[in-house]
């Protein structure tokens, strides 16, 4: 399902996406139809602009993930200001790709955020990545304890680790030699021990363990 409030725009991203293979469910001009719709047709993927009338971008993720926690929310934003990142993620988005990428690159983001990877423009996920660290830092620092974890296997764990380090699905299933299918069985039974929505919440859970560095 695309979003955004510009008709031109928006057409032109769904004639993309269909054009490549993908069915484009519905589309939505504003925040408030974007919920509607979105409920109404339960979408796997939802490319969703920021800047929107009635309802902005990241109450719909927020609103629409509560709803769906296996909706994997792309943002598609002119804006590549930092706050604007951060604000997408932490609202539900599992990836943030700007409206100056090229067809080829909205193609492949949508294609791997279907399959559960975490997309974002070169240089945005170095700062998702950074903020993170810093909230583990912080949390550290405060003294936060660590409550009864969930028992992951040593294989679970060892795909957490290279999901941490930002490895794609497929380049985790090289690495281990498994296929991607057995990876992403791995991350949805991680995700469900773990009580996370989505590869995000993984990567910040990962993180604030220090199992990147590992």
């Amino acid at each position: 399902m695309v979003v955004d409030d510009h008709p031109m725009w928006r057409d032109a991203v769904a004639r993309d996406l269909e054009a490549a293979g993908f069915t484009v469910v519905a589309t939505a001009g504003d925040g408030a139809q974007a919920v509607r719709r979105a409920t109404a047709v339960r979408p796997d993927v939802l490319v969703l602009d920021l800047n929107l009338p009635e309802l902005p971008g990241v109450e719909v993720c927020k609103r629409l993930v509560r709803e769906r926690p296996g909706l994997r929310v792309l943002v598609l934003s002119a804006s590549g200001e930092h706050a604007d990142v951060l604000e997408a993620v932490k609202s539900g988005a599992t990836g943030y790709l700007l409206k100056s990428s090229s067809t080829g690159e909205l193609v492949d983001a949508v294609r791997r955020t279907a399959v559960g990877d975490a997309v974002f423009t070169p240089g945005l996920a170095g700062l998702v990545l950074g903020e993170y660290r810093r909230l583990a830092a912080e949390g550290a620092a405060a003294g936060e304890q660590e409550p009864g974890a969930p028992r992951l296997t040593p294989r679970e764990t060892e795909v957490l680790r290279l999901v941490a380090k930002g490895l794609s699905y497929k380049q985790i299933a090289e690495r281990l030699v498994i296929s991607h299918r057995t990876v992403q069985n791995h991350v949805q039974n991680t995700l469900g021990k773990l009580q996370l929505h989505n590869r995000v919440e993984l990567v910040r859970y990962a993180i604030e363990r220090g199992l990147d560095e590992v």
